[in-house]
């Protein structure tokens, strides 16, 4: 299928060309149908899969459909869990209606709000926002939902972990009964589906991948390392595979800042991104990581959605989360619209709890690899079994180990005699990095 047969109109097609795109993902293939249908939408699949231009596309068709109006009002509120991911649907909205007369404008916490408010009194046709900020805006009368034709969750399962429930619940309240209403998410969890009992009208449901499940361009290591070794052994992984885009994930914003200094006091430019910084700290850490300038992106989960860096090559997981639906997040930065990518997790026999959950969830399991100089004192245990039905590659090096999944001293030498005759590739040809030591590499 070619977007042209999706029933957009010229400009639209025209922004599309621009950004060299002919063919929609399979997510976009079904959902610029069913929103422009008109019906209620629940639509998942995987992070990095197009969701966003999913229900942008339709809704500014709709814009397009409708004709210029002269009076600016709110037609469409698109509600998103985090800042970045709001600037990025922000910004999808000017990508592809940048030859459409439509005003797109989006709000967020952590900045001024009167410039935000000036903005809105221009006049807006699209809002993205967050749940927080908005309540905010609306209490000093600065929003007007009488017009609100479209209502957008974006990443809704987020905005539940993260505790907007009872935000949304008041937002809810505020907006016309009579509505389009469009649920995104990653997954289909429990909690989603009794949220769109409440909200949506016979949706469609739409779903192109199994739930929680990985994307397959994305190759999955596990690095057991002790935990007061993490640090040393990341920047091992960095400077030894000359990695010079990296996203590393941190478990707090302690840990993240610490991470992060770390490194730079090695000599590997990092910085670090969390709710504590300000958002024009976040912004400028971010374009910096997408500039070259920032060679290592420290974050906590609130970066792990609304982050969309063209070809990252790198997700590190420095700490596992506690929550198993977050490494599916994670690791969804990279491998994004088709591109290749690599996950890497730096775990350590604490985390085994953590590691059996996000091998439950994703039904397989990921296979071990051992950084040179860093194995462990204190062995990571065997995963527990999946079972035949689980598609699970056993742990243990590049042929499973052959001993069940155990981390044998021989299993560990055998791996790094292969690295030290030229490294070795991983399934389906992706080169696995080289994890020799160097003269002088940083050690505990």
């Amino acid at each position: 299928m070619k977007f042209d047969q999706l029933g957009l109109c010229e400009p639209l097609l025209r922004a599309i060309a621009d950004k060299g795109y002919t063919e929609p993902s399979p997510i976009q293939a079904k959902a610029i149908p069913a929103v422009l249908s008109g019906r209620d939408v629940m639509a998942a699949a995987q992070t990095g899969t197009g969701k966003t231009a999913g229900f942008t596309l339709p809704i500014l068709q709709g814009f397009y459909a409708a004709g210029t109006s002269r009076q600016r009002r709110i037609r469409t509120l698109v509600l998103t869990p985090t800042r970045e991911l709001a600037a990025q649907v922000a910004d999808s909205v000017s990508t592809y209606g940048k030859h459409l007369p439509v005003r797109c404008e989006v709000v967020f916490g952590g900045v001024k709000i009167n410039p935000q408010i000036s903005r809105l009194r221009r006049g807006v046709d699209i809002l993205v926002a967050t749940p927080g900020r908005l309540l905010d805006l609306h209490q000093q009368g600065e929003v007007d939902f009488s017009a609100l034709e479209i209502l957008v969750l974006d990443e809704a399962d987020r905005m539940l972990d993260m505790g907007f429930i009872h935000d949304i619940r008041r937002i809810l309240k505020l907006l016309p009964e009579r509505r389009q209403n469009l649920l995104f998410s990653a997954t289909f969890a429990d909690q989603i589906r009794a949220l769109t009992d409440s909200i949506l009208r016979d949706p469609v449901e739409i779903a192109v991948s199994p739930p929680n499940a990985t994307a397959d361009t994305v190759e999955q290591w596990v690095y057991p390392v002790d935990k007061k070794r993490k640090s040393a052994a990341l920047l091992e992984l960095v400077v030894d595979n000359d990695w010079d885009q990296v996203l590393v994930f941190s478990r707090t914003k302690h840990g993240a800042n610490r991470l992060a200094g770390y490194l730079d006091k090695a000599g590997v430019n990092a910085a670090a991104i969390h709710g504590n910084k300000s958002q024009a700290a976040r912004t400028r850490a971010l374009s910096g990581f997408k500039r070259g300038d920032i060679r290592v992106l420290v974050a906590t989960d609130i970066a792990a959605r609304g982050l969309d860096i063209a070809q990252l090559p790198q997700v590190v997981n420095f700490d596992l989360p506690n929550v198993p639906e977050d490494y599916v997040h994670r690791i969804g930065r990279t491998g994004r619209a088709g591109s290749a990518g690599c996950a890497y997790s730096l775990v350590c026999a604490d985390e085994i709890d953590q590691l059996n959950g996000i091998e439950r969830l994703i039904r397989r399991h990921i296979a071990r690899e051992y950084v040179d100089g860093f194995e462990p004192e204190h062995e990571l245990p065997q995963s527990k079994s999946l079972g035949a039905a689980g598609g699970s590659r056993r742990p243990g090096g590049k042929n499973g180990g052959g001993n069940g999944g155990k981390t044998s001293s021989r299993g560990r030498n055998g791996a790094r005699d292969g690295r030290r005759n030229g490294g070795q590739r991983a399934e389906g040809g992706k080169r696995r990095p080289r994890r020799r030591r160097r003269a002088g590499a940083a050690s505990a």
